[in-house]
């Protein structure tokens, strides 16, 4: 059965454009490069890299950058407009690297999309090298727990606008639509999320909620509102 992506690349590419949706422009890109500065990192993967955004950037930030998706329509777009760039078609659960061959391995906004998350990270460890990082961002558990489709918000009836969640604790697929684009989505609560990660012995040495920085004022105060985004960054021992 499909999970959309498919059949949705070429919209998910128009949405993106060249500097990315909102969240990942005034939310994530910031945070998640600054922790890219923080050190010189040689060679990273970016999981779930779809058509190539975070590969360029952390390309223009001197690191060399390797880029998986098991979407073949989103890895030639990667390709066109990174010709010497190196993405592959791979799925994230079954990573064709050798061990400790990356000093970061990137996970932006792709942890959602992987059905079997147990085989993704332990992968991602296992590629990682020792004293390397694993760099995550993730939507907030509230977010994927609430109805897509809205956004997660609802109207009472004295009109205030709410955010709303259910079954938080339920591992869940569901749907998402917007601008063209159909996908299925997974919510798992962060305790799952934690316990794979800390199963793998890694350290966990940064977390963070950003909120946005920038943009339409508008959306801007309705990311503000609750935690859209929350990112991690895991340590393998040396």
């Amino acid at each position: 059965m499909s999970d959309g992506w498919a059949e949705s690349a070429d919209a998910w590419v128009a949405s993106q454009g060249d500097e990315g949706d909102f969240g990942r422009r005034w939310v994530m890109d910031a945070p998640m490069l600054e922790r890219v500065r923080l050190r010189p990192f040689r060679r990273a993967l970016d999981v779930g890299c779809g058509e190539g955004r975070f590969c360029r950037m952390l390309k223009a930030e001197g690191v060399a950058a390797v880029g998986i998706d098991p979407t073949e329509a989103l890895i030639d777009h990667a390709r066109r407009l990174d010709p010497g760039g190196d993405y592959r078609v791979e799925a994230a659960e079954a990573l064709g690297f050798e061990e400790g061959a990356f000093d970061l391995v990137v996970s932006y906004l792709s942890l959602i999309d992987i059905p079997d998350v147990r085989a993704a990270i332990a992968g991602m460890a296992r590629v990682l090298a020792p004293g390397g990082r694993l760099l995550i961002a993730n939507l907030a558990g509230y977010n994927s727990a609430a109805d897509a489709n809205d956004l997660g918000w609802i109207t009472l009836p004295d009109g205030r606008q709410v955010h709303a969640m259910d079954h938080y604790l339920e591992e869940k697929a569901g749907w998402i639509a917007w601008k063209g684009i159909r996908i299925q989505n997974w919510h798992r609560p962060l305790s799952t999320y934690m316990t794979l990660l800390l199963e793998q012995g890694l350290t966990l040495t940064h977390f963070a909620e950003p909120p946005a920085h920038g943009g339409d004022p508008v959306r801007q105060a309705r990311y503000n509102r609750v935690p859209w985004f929350m990112m991690m960054e895991w340590t393998k021992p040396a």
